[in-house]
């Protein structure tokens, strides 16, 4: 069976708004420190591509979820949440995971790696509760809350806790915390060396370490971060290490992380969009960028959008436009609180929010399946933050596009 092919790219129809357009020139640069503008190196027709065919197959286990060789609590909680079969990722780790062996699991997003690691640790910790056996890291807070909530899904009623520690949040409160017991952290790198340096936190307590979504850890720049981590846990007894893609560049660091690591592939590794329509729109001089993305947007099949812009005053600055264009707009980025980007994505998750307006980094917390369209209000500096950008879409087996503005 074949996904759906992408109709030939078209530009949609006028919004219903009529706006006063502010001719001003359009500039794909944006502003350095010296107050000029750095261009974009981009070929724009390197931002053009038809979407390919791609063949979907489908995975069923051969074993059903009461059918696995975990607790039978554990399997009924599982079960409980509508599981029925386990996912590829699941099904071919388990057994390794239950033995102890490191892993490097190369997924998605949405292929159920969350599970695929934490059913693993909730059996350990019903054969013997241990405070603080495992550590699972993660690139953002959006993706930490994320795993929290899935593992006190799966342990409900078991005496088994958590915390989970993210920036954004009172660190005052992170350290009351730690007077409770906990058998699972769930942290990102800043928030949690922050506490192991107050001495509040332990890293060499840890047995177990899960590196969640470690290709996007060290696009973060995370990498001195998570060395600092693993060198303190000196007690590490068991790693998993999770990737979207595998990058040459670092299979070395991974090699020093992982001892002896089963590697299992259910994604082929490598960054790419060939599953998204790609197209770019070029302004006319003079023409009012603003006007245009409001033009795309009013079209119905823009359902929830997410926009890309450079900085965080511009993220906040077409926002607000947006609004008061009368399209539901919400802004994410690094100086916003947690709750605040939590609070927009919830909304944006649940579709009363149509347009996300989002820095590059704050969009890798960006967990939604049904993203329609991603648009460049400006074209990105490299290829590599553009694929990023554009993943965001076309994702789980649904058709998705992409455009970028071109002055």
């Amino acid at each position: 069976m074949y996904r759906e092919s992408f109709e030939n790219s078209s530009r949609p129809r006028a919004g219903r708004n009529q706006r006063k357009s502010s001719p001003a020139p359009a500039s794909n640069g944006r502003r350095n420190a010296g107050g000029g503008y750095k261009p974009s190196t981009l070929d724009p027709q390197l931002l053009v591509r038809k979407a390919e065919l791609v063949e979907a197959i489908d995975y069923l286990s051969e074993r059903r979820i009461d059918e696995l060789p975990v607790h039978p609590e554990l399997r009924k909680r599982l079960m409980d949440k509508g599981y029925e079969r386990p996912t590829e990722i699941q099904d071919r780790t388990l057994e390794t995971l239950l033995q102890g062996r490191d892993l490097l699991g190369i997924a998605q997003t949405g292929t159920g790696k969350t599970a695929a690691f934490m059913v693993p640790v909730i059996e350990s910790l019903m054969k013997q509760k241990r405070n603080h056996y495992a550590l699972v890291l993660v690139p953002t807070r959006e993706l930490a809350v994320q795993v929290e909530d899935e593992y006190r899904s799966m342990v409900k009623g078991l005496g088994l806790y958590s915390h989970c520690f993210i920036g954004g949040t009172n660190i005052n409160t992170d350290l009351s915390r730690l007077n409770r017991p906990a058998h699972v952290i769930i942290a990102t790198p800043g928030r949690l060396l922050d506490l192991a340096g107050r001495n509040a936190l332990s890293l060499n307590a840890f047995h177990t370490l899960i590196l969640d979504e470690f290709d996007r850890m060290l696009d973060m720049g995370f990498v001195h971060d998570v060395k600092r981590i693993i060198a303190a846990m000196t007690q590490r007894r068991h790693t998993m290490l999770f990737s979207a893609t595998l990058d040459p560049t670092q299979e070395s660091l991974i090699a020093s992380i992982l001892r002896k690591p089963v590697m299992v592939k259910v994604s082929s590794g490598e960054s790419t969009a060939d599953h998204i329509d790609q197209d770019i729109i070029r302004l006319k001089p003079g023409q009012d960028k603003f006007d245009l993305l409001c033009d795309l947007i009013s079209d119905s099949s823009f359902r929830k959008v997410l926009v890309f812009e450079e900085t965080k005053h511009l993220v906040n600055k077409l926002g607000k436009r947006l609004n008061i264009a009368g399209f539901p707009a919400a802004v994410i980025h690094g100086n916003k609180s947690q709750n605040a980007r939590q609070q927009a994505l919830d909304g944006f998750k649940a579709g009363s929010v149509q347009v996300l307006v989002a820095t590059d980094v704050a969009a890798r917390g960006i967990d939604v399946s049904d993203i329609t369209h991603v648009i460049n209000y400006q074209v990105p500096l490299s290829f590599d933050r553009y694929i990023h950008r554009i993943g965001r879409t076309g994702r789980a087996g649904r058709s998705g596009k992409a455009y970028t503005f071109v002055g």
